[in-house]
């Protein structure tokens, strides 16, 4: 038998560091603690994020603590759930099961109409009323801001329950206002949505919860071949400056409602280098006049309540579609993310700035979000790179898709919202 000289395979390294402490809990004695003190941390780590909502929704309406509540008096309380339920199993039932020589019968659901809720905070607790309470909607150990008024018999009336909301930031790419291809009443569709005058209430309350757009480049589609000629006509220059006057009508009726950040794109009139500089506020005149608008940079890094996102207008993913093969563009945008550098193929392909003392496209770290707009079709994964998990995104181009791409900052998850005129039309 032949001896193999080959020299042994060396392990690789890398480092480990914990990060379990917030699981971990410390050695000491049960001294007979209760849980009042994991209730007492919700419900003030919750407070702060229902009070800005309080505000905003019910200005120059006071919060009172339970113990203060005032016969008559409209004000806000904030305090945990705890659902009375006259089915709920009791420590008594688990011993009776004990004892029993025959199987008592157990309930798969413990629900009854005589259940009612009740509202604690560290002050005192109010039992809840009115027909905007219902009980088979939440469970005991809900943090929530009540709006009513106390009544003679010791019960708060409910006019409104405010609950801890989802955030959601909205992504479009590809507007294309210019072209065959944009359809005028499909972008008020859009327009009409995000600002909350479209849909029903339960749509409006989406809306609501909207807190930045984002417009992922190729907003326009100008006829730039006008520009060859020495002398431009009257006519010329109205096709040329219409698209964009559009384009700062739609984007001022969204400003008004919402922050938006639009980056330029390959057929922007902005510079065709990498990174794109950010569309001049003399083009927009009427969304500028917002503190709202925000022209930004293509790629394009901001950070919403702590979530990192990152993001370009699709040039970096489509040219490295075309000198690499891959089974879909979420795989590109992968490939990058561990390549730590999001436009590998500039300069040599790809147009980009000479830059002689930094490179701006290597990534220090992985944000947690990264989208890539303009592509054919909306499509996500949850990627795993180096230990972090992120959420890749494509962004379906509007003018042919007619789709949105809502993202929750809470959980990253996504959905679509997809706007049809075939309707209005047939209509």
């Amino acid at each position: 038998m032949e001896v193999d000289d080959a020299p042994p395979l060396e392990r690789k390294e890398a480092r480990y560091t914990r990060k379990d402490e917030d699981f971990e809990r410390r050695v000491q004695r049960y001294k007979g603690q209760q849980y009042s003190h994991l209730y007492y941390c919700r419900l003030h780590k919750l407070r702060g994020v229902l009070s800005s909502l309080v505000q905003s929704g019910f200005p120059g309406v006071p919060v009172c603590p339970i113990l203060g509540l005032e016969d008559g008096k409209r004000c806000v309380v904030i305090g945990t759930i705890y659902k009375q339920m006259k089915l709920k199993p009791s420590i008594l039932d688990e011993y009776a099961k004990e004892r029993s020589k025959l199987p008592l019968a157990t309930a798969s659901n413990f629900m009854h109409p005589d259940d009612y809720l009740v509202l604690e905070d560290e002050s005192g607790r109010v039992k809840l009323v009115g027909s905007v309470v219902v009980p088979s909607n939440y469970v005991t150990g809900i943090v929530i801001a009540a709006c009513g008024a106390a009544g003679k018999d010791g019960d708060f009336f409910v006019q409104e329950i405010i609950e801890p909301e989802d955030k959601y930031v909205a992504f479009i790419s590809g507007l294309r206002i210019g072209s065959d291809h944009c359809d005028p009443l499909q972008l008020q569709l859009l327009v009409d949505h995000l600002t909350g005058h479209l849909g029903d209430e339960q749509e409006q309350m989406l809306s609501a919860q909207v807190v930045r757009l984002i417009v992922a480049g190729n907003s326009l589609d100008m006829q730039y071949n006008l520009l060859a000629g020495q002398a431009i006509s009257a006519k010329d220059q109205a096709r040329l400056t219409e698209p964009v006057k559009e384009l700062d009508l739609v984007l001022t009726q969204i400003a008004a409602a919402m922050p938006v950040d639009i980056m330029p794109g390959a057929n922007d009139p902005a510079n065709f280098t990498l990174p794109q500089q950010s569309l001049h506020k003399c083009l927009f005149p009427g969304a500028s006049a917002y503190c709202t608008f925000l022209p930004a940079t293509n790629p394009h890094r901001f950070e919403l309540d702590g979530i990192e996102f990152l993001g370009t207008s699709g040039q970096n993913v489509d040219d490295l579609d075309k000198y690499s093969q891959a089974k879909d563009v979420l795989e590109l945008m992968e490939r990058s993310l561990r390549w730590r550098h999001i436009a590998p193929t500039a300069p040599d392909t790809l147009g980009c700035y000479p830059y002689t003392d930094k490179d701006p496209f290597v990534l220090d770290k992985c944000p947690h979000v990264y989208f890539c707009g303009n592509q054919r079709s909306c499509m996500s994964r949850l990627l795993t790179v180096e230990g972090k998990s992120v959420r890749a995104i494509s962004i379906p181009r509007f003018c042919d898709s007619g789709t949105a791409v809502l993202v929750n900052l809470r959980t990253l998850d996504y959905h679509l919202l997809t706007l049809s005129t075939s309707a209005l039309l047939d209509a």
